[in-house]
């Protein structure tokens, strides 16, 4: 009899990549049960973070360098189902799929070794496309086969996530199984297996991630290739298979190499030497009896084979240029009419790059603000010699502090700059017109954590992603050099939201450092300015933008409030918060009295921020800054499932609040006319929060962010991130008149 364990144990493996591992152990923690236990092999701190969360499966703690094969190793390990089905922690289990894979496995007998799955392909444009695979996975039908009796099973799309294996056979195979290589490992397994079941259900969401989010593949990469189908040929020779296998992985192995030297991008040298040695391959391992098919592909076999590298190059251009023809003639000759400045800017792009020329921008060109605006008052202290210049636009010129130097959008001079300046900063994006030259460093700073989804994550929410043209977003990423966090949620958060090549500067928000260089007298000082008295409280009260609303709807009756809370409390609304509001109505008498104050126009917020002795918000992104004051936030939340159902967010905010939550006025109004806005269970959710989101920002962010992007200082030599334990914040408006 067995022992008393699972049909099957889905080992899911590796590191957070951009963030999905979450949502995958979300999926497949809902199909545990008696018969379907979940291991997570976890690699790296983020990994273990998001495995923590569910505390019903089995973890696996990992260091961070623990390589593929190695964590899909301890997994198994530490697995006890008779089946393992790994999965990586980018993919995914569908729903209901884990159970249909045991209830299968269980009823296969012991000579079976392999259970192989179809699967979906998700990109971030598309969920969950059909696999191309269906036909080869009909041909058994529900009979148990070798691989000699149906070599096109090989065809079926190589993943070890649709390879699910009888536990016993991994042990028996482990050193040749638990590779990096998963190409090899999913061939290999079945190239090992004597018998093989198949299941046409789905048991994988394979997630593609964009190929520019990873790391380009170097010449050995293109080599590696080559040698795993050498590898795996040579297994197919030895096997007792026959020689079905050998055809199926010498077709795959010769498509592969004509695949990898027809890229855009490889350079001439490596493609010519891949070319030779894929050559040599083909002619050693060719089956056989082969034939090459006929038509083109027959041609580019043959010119493979003959290893007439040149020759094949020509081939590739002539198709290239008949294709090109055939395009034009279809879709009629495009005349595109270019304006003398943007002949100008192409004719600009060709000079040199300007290693002193910085441009910044920030809010859309609106002015001096933000976390460009702190990068650049620390590099005229730590780097003079470098001048910025800002880009405005002409409605926010007459804004800008007094000798700003500055351009506006479309001006000569702009076009000029933009095509020399060394080191383009921005907390949005630059237009799409911009190009990325060669030696040009692009720096995103962005300008809040993220509550609401952000970047691709928006393709399901309509509400909040109407007008954004996706392909074009992804297009000015692709341009960032550098991304900075400010904590670990937003790090993983970009990598999901704006898959890219950039590096991740978990170096802290520099518009924050103000939160904790601020002195009392600096505090006095924005006080003084707002004509707040001293020993009167002041709440700033700065709510969100709601995508699903036409026009601004106000949430608070603020006379009410105001009335309620009485002349000891000053309320400072960020917002559009009086607009119709005639000289009669009651908020101007509450202007008069002092009781309101309309700080839409202030800036910088860091200031309103500094004033205010606790923060009202709903869903903006200003708590997460604010948090660093230590300070009391309380959240109205009164549409909470209204914004999360149409705006989409990444946490359960009234679940995991910087303090106290009301839902109506009314309980807003108990929480500040008590104790509860500062009491204890307020101070303990600050205190998580600030844990979990005010990880990175100690003071220093922007000579950490400076002399890292600007200096070309290795992270080594940067001063260290406090501990937030260790940190203390700016002085209280209380403490400040003390």
């Amino acid at each position: 009899m067995r022992e008393n364990r699972p049909h099957l144990s889905v080992v899911v493996h590796g590191r957070n990549v951009q963030g999905h591992l979450s949502e995958s152990l979300d999926a497949v923690a809902r199909q545990a049960g008696t018969d379907v236990e979940v291991v997570v092999a976890a690699v790296g701190t983020s990994a273990r973070a998001a495995a923590a969360r569910h505390p019903g499966l089995t973890l696996v703690a990992l260091p961070d360098a623990t390589p593929d094969g190695a964590a899909r190793a301890a997994g198994a390990a530490s697995a006890r189902g008779h089946w393992l089905h790994f999965v990586h922690s980018k993919d995914s289990v569908p729903p209901g799929a884990a159970r249909a894979v045991a209830e299968r496995a269980a009823a296969l007998p012991d000579t079976v070794d392999v259970l192989l799955t179809d699967h979906t392909r998700s990109t971030w444009r598309h969920t969950r496309l059909p696999s191309p695979d269906g036909r080869f996975l009909a041909k058994p039908g529900r009979r148990e086969v070798s691989l000699a009796d149906c070599p096109d099973l090989l065809k079926v799309t190589p993943l070890l996530g649709n390879r699910v294996l009888r536990r016993d056979f991994w042990q028996a195979h482990q050193d040749q199984l638990a590779t990096d290589d998963e190409l090899f490992t999913a061939y290999a397994a079945l190239l090992a297996a004597d018998r093989i079941a198949v299941l046409g259900q789905a048991a994988l969401e394979e997630r593609r991630l964009r190929p520019e989010s990873l790391p380009p593949p170097t010449a050995d990469d293109r080599f590696a290739l080559l040698r795993t189908y050498e590898r795996l040929l040579r297994l197919a020779e030895r096997s007792a298979a026959g020689p079905g296998p050998s055809e199926v992985l010498y077709a795959a192995m010769v498509t592969a190499c004509l695949r990898t030297v027809a890229r855009a991008g490889l350079p001439e040298p490596v493609a010519r030497e891949f070319f030779h040695r894929a050559s040599l391959a083909a002619v050693a391992f060719r089956p056989p009896g082969h034939r090459r098919p006929g038509g083109l592909e027959g041609v580019r076999r043959r010119l493979l084979e003959e290893d007439a590298y040149t020759k094949y190059r020509a081939f590739q251009l002539a198709n290239q240029q008949r294709r090109k023809l055939r395009s034009a003639v279809a879709g009629g000759r495009r005349k595109a009419a270019k304006t003398v400045r943007a002949v100008q800017y192409h004719q600009d792009l060709r000079r040199p790059v300007d290693p002193r020329l910085a441009v910044f921008s920030a809010y859309w060109d609106r002015g001096v603000a933000c976390n460009p605006g702190a990068i650049a008052a620390k590099l005229a202290e730590l780097a003079p010699h470098i001048h910025p210049v800002w880009v405005v636009s002409r409605a926010n010129e007459p804004l800008l502090p007094p000798g700003t130097d500055h351009v506006v959008p479309g001006t000569r001079r702009y076009w000029r700059v933009m095509a020399t300046a060394k080191y383009l900063v921005n907390n949005a994006n630059f237009p799409n017109a911009i190009v990325k030259r060669q030696g040009a460093v692009h720096l995103q700073t962005h300008h809040g954590t993220p509550l609401k989804r952000m970047g691709l994550d928006q393709l399901d929410y309509p509400a909040a992603a109407q007008g954004l043209n996706f392909h074009e977003l992804l297009a000015r990423v692709d341009r960032w050099d550098y991304s900075l966090s400010s904590n670990s949620h937003s790090t993983e958060t970009w990598q999901r939201a704006y898959q890219s090549r950039y590096v991740e500067l978990d170096h802290g928000y520099p518009r924050n450092d103000v939160y904790y260089t601020a002195t009392a007298a600096d505090v006095r000082a924005v006080r003084d300015r707002l004509g707040i008295a001293p020993g009167k409280r002041a709440l700033l009260y700065a709510p969100t933008h709601r995508d699903y609303e036409a026009t601004w709807t106000p949430r608070l009756d603020l006379a009410a409030l105001a009335d309620r809370l009485g002349d000891d409390t000053v309320l400072l609304v960020r917002g559009h918060y009086f607009y119709g509001g005639g000289t009669g109505s009651p908020l101007t008498a509450l202007r008069r009295t002092g009781r309101v104050v309309d700080v839409s126009a202030y800036d910088p917020v860091e200031d309103l921020a500094l004033a205010a002795d606790a923060l009202i918000t709903d869903y903006s992104s200003i708590m997460f800054d604010y948090a660093n004051l230590d300070r009391p936030i309380v959240v109205y939340a009164d549409d909470w499932e209204t914004y999360a159902k149409t705006r989409g967010v990444y946490f359960d905010l009234p679940a995991e609040p910087p303090g106290a939550v009301a839902r109506t006025q009314e309980e807003l109004t108990r929480i500040l006319t008590t104790d509860a806005w500062r009491d204890a269970a307020a101070r303990r959710a600050r205190a998580a929060f600030r844990r979990r989101f005010c990880e990175f920002d100690d003071g220093r962010a922007a000579e950490r962010v400076v002399r890292r992007v600007f200096l070309d200082e290795p992270d080594s030599a940067l001063p260290p991130v406090v501990p937030l334990d260790e940190r203390t914040p700016a002085p209280t408006p209380e403490e400040a008149v003390r």
